[in-house]
């Protein structure tokens, strides 16, 4: 079992590591990109990125304070549900409500990777790879579509 210490080290190292795998690679924009906190542009729409000892995630969240707010870009997303899973190249999880745990409501769009392990040096290279390649599809479509978001969310 990890100290507290260690196990901040390993989460610090571990997403250096990914900085660095991912500094050459730009934005299908052609700018350069901070891939570990990709800018939704849109308030309270967050681009996560996850691993732990079970799997690694790219989770696109929608967490606007407003129900009604959440709900008209939950609804847009499922309007382009299609497009967004064929940029994507790999299966979707769509939950349209998930608690935080101070008990509000938010909407995820997901892509997992089960079954890696990030604290397991050899699965580092799939879970690199793995996150790569969806943030790379996931900013295809969202390069193209985003503007739509920002006119719903202001």
């Amino acid at each position: 079992m990890l100290t507290r210490e260690e196990l901040k080290e390993k989460n610090s190292q571990f997403w250096n590591d990914f900085r660095k795998f991912m500094n050459k690679i730009k934005s299908s924009n052609g700018r350069r990109m901070n891939w570990i906190a990709y800018p939704s542009d849109v308030k309270n729409i967050y681009i996560r990125l996850q691993a732990d000892s079970k799997s690694a995630r790219l989770c696109f969240d929608i967490q606007p304070k407003d129900q009604g707010i959440r709900e008209i870009i939950w609804e847009q997303m499922t309007e382009l549900k299609k497009v967004m899973e064929n940029c994507m190249n790999y299966e979707t999880s769509w939950i349209e409500e998930l608690y935080t745990k101070d008990g509000r409501a938010f909407s995820r769009i997901m892509w997992e990777l089960k079954d890696v392990n990030y604290f397991k040096d050899e699965d580092q290279p799939l879970i690199f790879e793995f996150l790569k390649n969806r943030l790379i599809e996931f900013d295809e479509f969202y390069q193209e579509y985003k503007e739509i978001l920002i006119s719903l969310a202001d």
